[in-house]
């Protein structure tokens, strides 16, 4: 396992971080493996749609080097407790265990807030994050073939699959 960079502080995220999420989301959009999306949204969407108590920011200094934030993933009662996790990392902090220590604070966040599942889907491309969420205790349930088709970056026009994972809390 990466042992976590002793620089990196974990905080909640809030609205003085907003600039800063939304940079290091679209350099995950721009590298064409890590969303289907191709420009990231505003600071107003972002906040309407991610739960505000399971979103964090990891920070290096005064400077936001990753981020992890859930969304429900169903506005029936029934599915109250799952929620669909988003990793994001900047490039130049890849590989300092920040995504582990993320995906650590939002697991306990999670557990602590009554949530009991944690679904993520990841492209088959995108190996440092599966293999990360499977150290984390993240099972593959399956795997969406041909899901969507990229509109950008290095894999534009290609029909791509999704691998779905979840941690049960």
């Amino acid at each position: 396992m990466t042992a976590v960079d002793t620089s990196i502080a974990l905080a909640p995220m809030r609205a003085e971080h907003a600039n800063a999420v939304l940079a290091i989301y679209a350099a995950g959009i721009a590298s064409g493996t890590a969303t289907f999306e191709s420009s990231a949204p505003t600071w107003d969407q972002f906040d309407a749609t991610h739960l505000a108590d399971h979103r964090f920011v990891a920070l290096d200094g005064d400077d936001v080097v990753g981020w992890v934030a859930v969304s429900p993933v169903s506005g029936r009662c029934v599915y109250a407790g799952v929620v669909e996790s988003s990793l994001y990392v900047a490039p130049h902090a890849q590989g300092r265990g920040v995504g582990r220590a993320l995906t650590e604070r939002l697991i306990g966040s999670a557990r602590d807030g009554g949530v009991w599942t944690i679904q993520c889907g990841i492209f088959p491309q995108n190996t440092a994050s599966l293999a990360l969420h499977e150290r984390m205790g993240f099972r593959v349930v399956g795997t969406r073939e041909r899901f969507g088709r990229m509109t950008h970056g290095p894999l534009a026009g290609q029909w791509l699959d999704v691998v779905l994972l979840e941690k049960r809390l």
